[in-house]
């Protein structure tokens, strides 16, 4: 069942068996508030046995771009569209985000981003990756990086 994040009163609704679930819900409050703030948009997750589709982009494009695969199973996530960008976001269990950012038209930006929630350990995975760190009054500190897409997916 879909879920209308709240980033004014932050709960770990879907997150539970996460071991940094109340930072990882931190982290889902803190896009969904940017969401609205900019883009007027309610950020709604779906637990990941609902959003297969939206999970199997983000992978593939993760792989094909990077040879990235992502050890943490899936808890949530949501895919939308906002202006002329494509958005997915998975919330896996070990507390890491990834996000896609696909501008439609060629010659847009197109990214992957990864943020890690207050508490958990950089993944084996993502060993490679460089992440700088911002303060959130709604997740703590967290830790982010990114790198461009460069093939059409």
């Amino acid at each position: 069942m879909p879920y209308a994040v709240d980033f004014e009163t932050v709960s770990t609704v879907g997150l539970e068996s996460s071991p940094v679930a109340a930072a990882l819900a931190g982290l889902r409050a803190n896009e969904a508030r940017y969401f609205k703030n900019k883009y007027d948009h309610v950020f709604t997750t779906s637990p990941a046995d609902e959003a297969q589709p939206v999970i199997d982009w983000v992978s593939g494009i993760l792989e094909e771009e990077r040879g990235i695969v992502i050890a943490s199973p899936p808890l949530e996530a949501t895919g939308f569209q906002v202006e002329n960008i494509r958005m997915a976001y998975v919330f896996y269990r070990s507390g890491l985000s990834v996000n896609v950012m696909y501008t439609i038209e060629d010659g847009g930006k197109r990214a992957v981003g990864f943020k890690l929630s207050d508490g958990m350990e950089v993944p084996a995975e993502l060993g490679s990756f460089k992440f700088a760190r911002q303060r959130s009054k709604l997740a703590g500190t967290i830790r982010g990086s990114y790198f461009v897409i460069k093939k059409e997916h």
